[in-house]
């Protein structure tokens, strides 16, 4: 797993090293003072050197001086350190998202994606600069500390080091305790960020059913289970904690038991007793250091490998080395006996289906719920794998086409439209980002929503909400379908893109799909058939594949599936 994190300081291996050269500095001249100690007490004080001793006392302000700076660099420059690793990680899971199945966000919630994106991800710049800091800080703290006290007295200094392999034996017993833990932690963490993700999603759902105490006691549930995950590794901490402090004051008892014994018999001098003592202190304050460091690593590490589950994740779907870039697309679509199921195990959606659509036509889809209508049209753009057959346009295999250009011939218009928090023309232009403010405006005039556009406070730059909450549905499906005319592209996939508006709104709508259908081959999945009862070609797609086609009086003839759906239809208005 270190291998996998290392690569992400190549960029700034400048900044980690006069990071980590300031962090030695540091460490370095902790060992001053101690050292110092002893020249004093045992030479300086004795021989009453007054003058040595004020001197040597400005060499010491001096070195705590450039302390401080060494101190404010480690600091700032160790953290924009971490910064710059947060913000490439985040750019490198965000990216690796965007190239994903829409099958993976099917499975995965978003408030977990937003848990390994911004949770996680903080940690990991935590310890992307603390803990080489701390690393290099303790190692040179305790082989310091250990060398200077070997010269001074080796017998002593072996009292000492007998402390650390009990110290690491006692260590390593948490090791697996702390990775379940923070685990569970940020595992805990993410189920929180998912209920508040959902519950501030739906708000108008919980208001309607007035279900604000239920859900309340749905984030009170995983609230209390981050609790009592994060007591029990608070837990370990404490215990791990007090452990080791524990056993570094035992052994500091131990040695100034033993030191003072030895400076009694006249072994060695006060001051180097003295200089001993402070040593030990300057010996043992590196493993609390460590065992902080262990800690974040440890949490660290959960966030880094929830991130790495992520990451490591292939797209299922993508190009084929020499994927062709569709150029001059016309628009003919053949579906070739494809076969489709969601996972392994279900039935199949779609079986052996075969369709053929000319450039320029316009084919109507209707069925039953849950016959596949939508899935059969996702599978152009390929935002799912086939399992059997082919689909092709022009004449290729959509598996030979890349993906970027594939998708860029196909444009889908839905029921639920998606509208980003920016404004009215950021939408709109994100069917072609380049475009003029003049393209902008023909794409809304041509959607008939220029008018309506026109009367908003602020026009074309009046902000549309968090999914464009604040258009009716009608107002949304138009800017929709100007977005659409932006991107211009050959095929064009309709899906019950007016089945939840008004009769006013969805002459209008409808209306403005007909322009943007023209020349267009199109793809119209419609539930209510009034809708799509003058079209030339209507296919009945049921769980038994496409069973009827033909235009809408032959298949009422036929008195088969269509004629059995259009009467329901029928009954349910007469009834209402």
């Amino acid at each position: 797993m270190l291998k996998r994190f290392l690569p992400y300081y190549k960029p700034y291996r400048a900044l980690l090293a006069l990071d980590l050269l300031c962090a030695l500095a540091l460490a370095l001249t902790d060992l001053v003072f101690p050292a110092a100690t002893k020249q004093v007490i045992d030479v300086l004080v004795p021989n009453a050197r007054l003058g040595p001793l004020i001197q040597f006392a400005i060499i010491l302000a001096i070195l705590y001086m450039i302390r401080s700076v060494l101190e404010y660099i480690v600091g700032f420059y160790g953290h924009v350190l971490g910064v710059n690793i947060q913000r490439d990680l985040r750019a490198h899971i965000f990216r690796h998202l965007q190239t994903l199945d829409v099958r993976f966000f099917d499975d995965t919630k978003t408030g977990q994606i937003m848990s390994r994106i911004v949770g996680d991800l903080f940690d990991l710049a935590e310890i992307s600069h603390h803990l080489p800091e701390d690393l290099v800080v303790a190692s040179v703290r305790l082989l310091g500390s250990l060398a200077v006290m070997a010269v001074i007295e080796w017998r002593l200094a072996l009292i000492v080091f007998a402390v650390v392999p009990v110290l690491a034996v006692f260590s390593s017993r948490f090791r697996g305790r702390f990775r379940t833990a923070f685990k569970r932690n940020k595992e805990t963490m993410a189920a929180i960020n998912e209920r508040i993700e959902e519950s501030v999603s739906g708000v108008r759902v919980v208001r309607a059913f007035g279900n604000e105490d239920y859900e309340s006691r749905l984030f009170d549930e995983g609230n209390e289970q981050f609790r009592e995950s994060r007591v029990r590794s608070v837990k370990h901490i404490g215990i791990f904690n007090s452990g080791v402090g524990l056993l570094s004051n035992l052994g500091l008892v131990v040695v100034l038991c033993a030191g003072g014994i030895v400076a009694m018999k006249g072994g060695i001098s006060l001051g180097s007793y003295t200089a001993f003592a402070l040593f030990v202190s300057r010996f043992f304050q590196p493993l609390d250091v460590l065992v902080r460091s262990m800690e974040m690593f440890q949490e660290g590490a959960a966030g880094f490998r929830r991130f790495l589950e992520i990451v490591d994740t292939k797209p299922a779907i993508k190009d084929k080395p020499g994927a062709v870039v569709l150029a001059n697309v016309q628009g003919d679509v053949c579906f070739n006996d494809v076969s489709f199921r969601y996972a392994d195990g279900q039935d199949r959606v779609l079986h052996k289906v075969n369709l053929s659509v000319n450039a320029g036509q316009t084919v109507a889809i209707v069925g039953p719920s849950g016959a596949g209508k939508t899935t059969l049209c996702s599978l152009i753009p390929r935002f799912y794998e086939i399992e059997e057959g082919s689909i092709t346009v022009d004449g290729l295999d959509i598996r030979d086409m890349s993906l970027a250009s594939l998708r860029q011939a196909v444009g889908l218009v839905q029921q639920d439209v998606f509208l980003f928090s920016g404004s009215v023309r950021d939408n709109i232009a994100y069917g072609k980002l380049d475009a003029s403010a003049v393209q902008i405006e023909e794409a809304a005039r041509q959607a008939n929503a220029l008018d309506f556009i026109r009367e908003l406070p602020n026009g074309m730059d009046t902000l549309v909400g968090e999914r464009g909450v604040k258009l009716s549905g009608g107002q949304k499906q138009r800017i929709a379908i100007a977005r659409m005319f932006l991107k211009n592209p050959p095929i064009l996939i309709l899906d019950e893109a007016t089945s939840s508006l008004d009769t006013m709104s969805e002459l209008a709508i409808r209306q403005s799909l007909e322009l943007l259908s023209k020349g267009r081959t199109t793809f119209i999945i419609a539930h209510r058939l009034a809708t799509i009862r003058h079209a030339a070609r209507i296919l009945v797609l049921t769980e038994d594949g496409i069973v009827e086609e033909g235009a809408h009086d032959e298949l009422v003839a036929k008195k088969g599936v269509y004629w059995q759906l259009y009467n329901a239809q029928v009954e349910s208005l007469l009834v209402n």
